[in-house]
């Protein structure tokens, strides 16, 4: 499918703006963090300005603000704690979301993350928004801890998601096709759209030759338990001890608010030993031309970042047969699969590649490719472009065509 250029983006736009007056739809973003838009929503930004839109972001503005000023958005302060689900703190998210979208009345409100879909979609529809879209991205650890709490908080998320807020004037955003029906959604609907997650550029992160010196595996993502890192670890030293010459070093920095996040005293504690933590890092592109293999051996996701910039670098990826990584990654072909869990699999594989260069090579080309085939930034723009006219002007949304997906992420 041929992205549609940004003049008819704009005439797109116009025309609604005719009904309204003399202002241009505006389309509120919903989101908890200024850096989790920054590092995967920019290029959704980005299609909306080019749609013609008044792009306002709401968000609670830590170090990204100007960024976000930068590229011609508007910042409203959000305060919120991701961490609390306590009813008071959850009454008062709400209360502010309401506020905020009275005062902007925005066209269309787009909500990011789990959370601001549930408090933020709910408070839009009470502020009188009529044209919502949800995006869950991926339902983590509400969707891996099976306790009591969180089993009833499920339940209450399926039911808000899936029955209150859908309606003719929702559409649905997602980056897997298994997610949508978790909540009753056919991924095939009219209301439902998926797209290959954030979108990466082609020119940022490039394919270079392998690294020369010990095969070096590493992992780039939030230092979770669910990203795998605790079992990425042991699978480390399992290879290691059987002889396999690999080492394994972790990009990425603890996550307070998150009640899963390991401390940076577990972190320096799992050091040694051919393991290494280096904390975030500012340059994922340098990280894939120092390293040879990509390992993400998370419970469950969206659509990882992380491994379509390992794909994008051309370097084959271990990740773990759940939802979100198989969408990046084909067994045998871009990479391994193992089983969630499982380190003996895990120890095997990064055994496996790091005593074969050929093998790496071929995996690492096809990931490259695959990466190109829909994952580009480009391609997630071309997606929501659409998505964002088709709401603006009360048609349908629907599923992206064929050609914005990749090979193998056709829905079934």
């Amino acid at each position: 499918m041929e992205m549609t250029p940004p003049s008819r983006c704009r005439r797109d736009c116009a025309k609604h703006a005719a009904a309204l007056g003399s202002r241009m739809p505006k389309i509120l973003y919903l989101v908890t963090e200024d850096w989790f838009f920054c590092q995967h929503f920019l290029p959704m930004g980005r299609a909306a300005k080019a749609a013609g839109f008044d792009v306002v972001v709401a968000t609670r503005v830590r170090a990204h603000g100007a960024t976000l000023a930068a590229e011609g958005f508007r910042v409203v302060p959000l305060e919120s704690e991701r961490r609390s689900l306590a009813p008071l703190e959850l009454l008062r998210g709400l209360v502010r979301m309401r506020r905020i979208v009275a005062d902007e009345r925005p066209d269309v409100t787009h909500c990011i993350a789990l959370r601001m879909v549930v408090l933020g979609g709910l408070a839009a529809k009470a502020a009188g928004c009529r044209r919502l879209i949800l995006a869950p991205t991926g339902l983590g650890h509400l969707w891996i801890d099976d306790g009591p709490v969180t089993r009833v908080a499920r339940a209450v998320t399926r039911a808000v998601v899936g029955r209150v807020l859908r309606g003719p004037g929702t559409r649905f955003l997602f980056e897997n096709a298994d997610d949508p029906r978790e909540f009753g959604l056919d991924p095939l609907g009219s209301d439902v759209t998926l797209v290959g997650g954030a979108g990466v550029d082609p020119a940022q992160i490039v394919a270079a030759p392998e690294p020369e010196g010990p095969v070096k595996a590493a992992v780039v993502a939030r230092m979770l338990k669910p990203k795998g890192i605790p079992e990425t670890v042991a699978a480390a030293r399992a290879a290691r001890a059987q002889g396999a010459p690999i080492e394994l070093h972790l990009f990425g920095a603890p996550d307070p608010s998150n009640p899963t996040s390991l401390t940076e005293a577990d972190l320096r504690a799992m050091a040694g030993d051919g393991v290494f933590w280096h904390g975030p890092t500012a340059d994922v592109a340098a990280v894939w031309r120092d390293h040879h293999v990509a390992v993400l051996l998370s419970h469950r996701e969206g659509l990882p970042r992380s491994l379509v910039e390992a794909a994008a670098a051309g370097r084959p990826i271990i990740t773990t047969d759940v939802t979100g990584c198989r969408e990046v990654v084909r067994d045998g072909i871009e990479g391994v699969l193992v089983r969630r869990g499982d380190v003996a699999a895990a120890a095997a594989a990064l055994a496996r590649l790091a005593g074969d260069g050929g093998l790496r090579q071929r995996m690492g080309q096809a990931a490259r490719a695959r990466f190109l085939a829909g994952f580009t930034t480009e391609a997630v723009m071309r997606t929501v472009g659409r998505l964002y006219r088709d709401t603006i002007a009360g048609g349908t949304g629907g599923p992206a065509a064929a050609g914005d997906l990749p090979s193998g992420q056709e829905r079934a």
